[in-house]
């Protein structure tokens, strides 16, 4: 509500936010929409998408399931010309060498060929067409898909059926529905509205220069609706009218690509998903992805103004909300465009955006496009971070940094905490409101990428914000600001209601679409010539999502053309299930117990093992008599089997079947060593969270810390000497010292400290510590060293959402 005043708040106790993230894990009470039309099928299955392919590709498919290549060898190569080989001139030139061809049996001996049977004889989604925009009396060349062909195109995909929710939902999490939750976009209040079945379209545009490639794609859900003009419009010399003209270049080419949208959207079209079933179906511009440049050339606000509210561009520090834009007044201001230029420009000014010709938003049906959218020793303390597998080392500090990239952003907010929680700050200020001001924004981005969210956790990314803004005059204190007028600080405020209108923020974020647009832009011009390179682009474009199509088609048939599964819950989940992944054979395949205690600071190794190997013999036994009996076991051997890493697996539950598990936590554990270069090898013995038979799914009760020292295996010829009989030890144990045990947080972090002490097992995942360095870090401390030289540390909870949804 505007003018209302948040209370000061404090975080939320560890108590409080377990028992909210705990109802994560419950099993959703789901009230589906009352109505019997929404979703309902309008006629007979029809065949499936997978069908509808094998009938385009003809006769030769039924008995030929590579059709319309000859064999699988065949296909195999033209699917590694096309995604993975070189240009279409080397690719000629292999196959013309002298009986390469031949000895294949390949339908096709050159580039032009295997172009000529991708584009004739692969059914594909449609195609791409060259229109024009003329803005100003300037011709601009427009490349695009049909919009509404496009939507067709993902709503009939077969592996997709299974994902689309055709009813709008309420998830609650108890009984009496009081506690809200949201993940994606059918569970959010947008879908609320009554009527047939909601399409909702997610639109995404990015400034992509094309003579850099810096990353690959990642992800097939999105289609290219077009590739925008670009000019620099070097005739207009005013910049300000430059500017304005080039706004209205990228409204009219917005516009005359969505046109399809807007029938659609208001009649409905009968639309046919990848299992057959046809529905009528609502398709809507739902809402815009991208960064604040895109934002404020799309809403036609001005820079530094908020695209979202009416904020006056003062008060975008202010803890507080005001209205959304007024999109009644906005489109009032549109309808005067007739009246002559100068009228417009004032209607347009007085309702608080630029006079742009037509916004291509103005004419689509149910669409507002407004809530749719101390160095020196700062750098010692990154010097002196030890190593984790989701940290990375800035050696030589961050405050000389320029040009700072998103995921360098992303890197130093893992561990910008621990370099200011004990800073000496000038003018004997207080570190207290610092330390509290840097940890409520990171609450908020860690809490804010939660891929689930219900009522309390929404408070708690209210709450981080509002703790901010209770903290934040320190840095006037410091002089590091006059005020807080940034537009990307006042969007913060808008993350609760956006979760609200359209799910969690991971359905519609920049990171996925802007590696699309480096793929789809940047990959597609570099296999240009370079000249007239939209239509080559567009071409090398469609080929390469037919050899994808077919590749899909082609794994179907050998599937045993399998109708798609059937999921009945595909909540996101807030911490995916890891599995512990190790490599079929050890590091080293034998080493002395000498030598792990000089070169992996092992010293009781041996000790550990004979009680590790008493304990599991004998269970009953207590800590005493443990310690006396292994005093009296020998071992026959001298030397074990090492490995000198461990790494963590998950998989998206989104992926399809049979995506390959993506490795997202590691653990190291190795001596130094000299290289054959003359180089040393730094040794490295990670840290992690161990559990101690009664941890939970959140909250770090159950849970210790210890430094890894020695991961290892017993060969199998010893263990019969070793075990009783029916005793089955664990193939991989791990040797760690132990650190003491969680105390209470500190109250400004958040974090624990803990204080190292003795040794022993058993491994969940890798954690990052943080020294506590003091007023300033000591000068003999490095990155290699500091777990030995430092006495004290927190555990940094913010390496990544999993550990940050654990450690609290």
């Amino acid at each position: 509500m505007p003018g209302v005043q948040a209370k000061a708040n404090t975080a939320p106790t560890r108590e409080a936010r377990k028992a909210a993230e705990d109802k994560f894990h419950y099993k959703p009470i789901i009230e589906k929409y009352p109505g019997r039309l929404a979703g309902r099928p309008i006629s007979v299955p029809s065949p499936s998408s997978e069908e509808n392919y094998r009938s385009a590709l003809g006769n030769s498919s039924q008995e030929n399931l590579y059709a319309p290549f000859k064999s699988k060898v065949d296909w195999e190569i033209a699917k590694w010309a096309k995604l993975r080989g070189a240009g279409s001139t080397a690719f000629t030139d292999l196959l013309n060498i002298d009986g390469v061809r031949d000895s294949l049996d390949l339908s096709y001996g050159t580039s032009i060929q295997l172009n000529k049977i991708i584009d004739g004889k692969l059914p594909g989604r449609p195609k791409f067409t060259r229109s024009e925009v003329v803005v100003n009396g300037e011709v601009f060349p427009l490349y695009s898909h049909d919009a509404l062909e496009c939507v067709r195109a993902l709503w009939g995909e077969t592996d997709f059926a299974p994902y689309l929710f055709v009813v709008p939902e309420k998830h609650y999490i108890d009984k009496g529905k009081t506690i809200r939750m949201y993940h994606n976009m059918h569970t959010a209040v947008e879908a609320d509205n009554p009527g047939a079945t909601i399409i909702p379209i997610i639109i995404s545009s990015d400034k992509t220069q094309l003579t850099e490639i810096r990353r690959k794609p990642s992800r097939r859900g999105y289609v290219l609706l077009g590739y925008l003009p670009t000019s620099r419009m070097k005739n207009v010399t005013n910049k300000a009218a430059r500017r304005r003209i080039l706004g209205n270049v990228f409204h009219a080419c917005m516009a005359q690509i969505l046109a399809p949208l807007k029938e659609a959207g208001k009649t409905g079209i009968p639309m046919t998903s990848g299992d057959g079933v046809t529905r009528r179906g609502h398709p809507i511009y739902a809402t815009f992805v991208g960064d604040y440049p895109e934002q404020v050339l799309v809403t036609a606000v001005k820079t530094g103004e908020c695209p979202m509210c009416e904020v006056p561009r003062d008060g975008l520090g202010a803890d507080r909300d005001f209205p959304l834009c007024d999109l009644e007044a906005i489109l009032e201001a549109l309808d005067s465009l007739d009246e002559g230029p100068t009228i417009y420009a004032q209607a347009c000014a007085d309702a608080g955006i630029k006079p742009i010709y037509h916004p291509f938003w103005e004419g689509l049906p149910y669409t507002n496009i407004y809530p749719c959218c101390g160095e020196a020793e700062v750098d010692a303390r990154c010097r002196r971070l030890p190593p984790n597998h989701n940290i990375r080392l800035f050696m030589n500090g961050i405050t000389n940094l320029s040009r700072v990239n998103g995921k360098e952003h992303d890197q130093i907010a893992r561990f910008l905490l621990g370099l200011v929680i004990d800073v000496q700050l000038p003018n004997n200020h207080s570190s207290s409101k610092l330390v509290g001001a840097v940890r409520a924004l990171l609450d908020f981005v860690y809490l804010a990428q939660y891929p689930m969210h219900t009522s309390e956790t929404l408070a708690h990314l209210d709450n981080a914000l509002q703790r901010f803004h209770d903290n934040k005059s320190i840095f006037v204190d410091l002089g590091v600001r006059d005020e807080f007028n940034l537009p990307k600080l006042h969007g913060c405020r808008h993350y609760t209601p956006y979760v609200k209108l359209f799910g969690t923020t991971d359905n519609y974020n920049t990171e996925y679409t802007e590696h699309l647009h480096i793929d789809l832009a940047k990959e597609a011009y570099r296999s240009t010539n370079f000249e007239d390179e939209f239509p080559q682009m567009t071409l090398w474009l469609e080929r390469k999502e037919k050899i994808y199509r077919h590749e899909k088609y082609i794994q179907w048939r050998l599937d045993g053309c399998p109708s798609p599964p059937v999921i009945e819950d595909i909540s996101p989940g807030i911490v995916f299930e890891r599995q512990l992944k190790m490599t079929k054979h050890p590091t080293l395949k034998s080493v002395r117990m000498s030598r792990l205690v000089t070169d992996y600071s092992a010293v009781l190794f041996r000790d550990a093992l004979a009680r590790y190997v008493v304990h599991l013999n004998d269970p009953e036994l207590s800590a005493l008599q443990v310690e006396q009996k292994s005093q009296h076991l020998s071992f026959a051997f001298n030397s074990v089997p090492i490995y000198h890493r461990i790494k963590f697996t998950t998989q998206d539950p989104y992926s399809a079947p049979g995506v390959s598990d993506s490795i997202v936590d590691s653990i190291h554990v190795q001596p130094g060593k000299t290289l054959k270069n003359g180089d040393e090898l730094l040794a490295r013995f990670d840290t992690a969270l161990v559990n101690g038979g009664s941890s939970q799914i959140t909250g770090i009760a159950g849970y210790r810390m210890a430094q890894v020292r020695v991961i290892f295996t017993l060969q199998p010829r010893h263990l019969c000497s070793l075990f009783s009989h029916g005793i089955n030890p664990l193939k991989h144990l791990a040797y760690v010292e132990w650190f003491s045990p969680f105390m209470d947080p500190e109250p400004d972090h958040l974090m624990y400290k803990v204080n190292r002490i003795i040794p022993v097992a058993n491994i969940r995942w890798s954690v990052h510590l943080l020294p506590k360095f003091g007023p300033v870090a000591p000068a003999d401390w490095k990155s290699s060293n500091v777990l030995d030289k430092c006495s004290y540390f927190f555990v940094n909870s913010l390496t990544d959402r999993h550990i940050y949804a654990t450690v609290f």
